[in-house]
């Protein structure tokens, strides 16, 4: 579908150069000459590449919609990762590297959602929250209060987060998985 240029929002996918573009940033702009136009910051979806466009009202760009579609997580191959389409019931097996370090966090049976275009899978979420075990950390040191310092602790899969002093090994914490962040204590 075609939109004009100064139409791109925050999270459009456009195809642009030849290539799918995710705009990161948008900015309007009046100039106090010339004409008004979009200040769009892209992001490559296959290779995370990114490019700053003007776009101006008379352009025309090639909106692109992507399928979204509900998987479970089955298994870890080694190189590839394996999913379990909820519909269909097809699998289907995607390269460790292509959800990255936050493959990290993926839980047998997790539900995780994954985008395609045209057939071909170019993107995956997985829920913004975790809930993982402290494999080890140091102990909390008497005197130290909550809000002054936080400490190194490594969870149950391998990924380090930094954890307040009063969480121990073999407690349950919530952990935001966009920017690996501490969230609270689990129930």
């Amino acid at each position: 579908m075609k939109i004009n240029g100064n139409e791109v929002r925050i999270g459009n996918v456009i195809e642009h150069k030849g290539g799918l573009w995710v705009a990161v940033k948008a900015n309007a702009v009046k100039p106090g000459k010339g004409g008004a136009f979009a200040q769009i910051e892209l992001k490559n979806l296959i290779d995370g590449t990114k490019l700053n466009e003007r776009f101006r009202a008379a352009d025309k760009v090639e909106r692109v919609r992507l399928e979204q579609k509900d998987y479970q997580f089955l298994y870890d191959t080694g190189d590839a990762l394996v999913f379990m389409d909820l519909d269909t019931y097809d699998q289907i097996e995607l390269q460790s590297d292509f959800v990255g370090e936050r493959a990290a966090f993926l839980q047998e049976g997790m539900k995780v959602v994954v985008e395609s275009y045209e057939e071909k899978p170019i993107g995956i979420s997985l829920p913004d929250q975790v809930t993982l075990e402290v494999a080890e950390t140091e102990p909390a040191v008497k005197g130290q209060t909550a809000a002054a310092s936080y400490k190194p602790a490594v969870m149950e899969n391998g990924v380090r987060v930094m954890v307040p002093p009063f969480v121990e090994v073999g407690q349950k914490i919530v952990v935001e998985t966009n920017e690996i962040t501490y969230i609270k204590r689990a129930d």
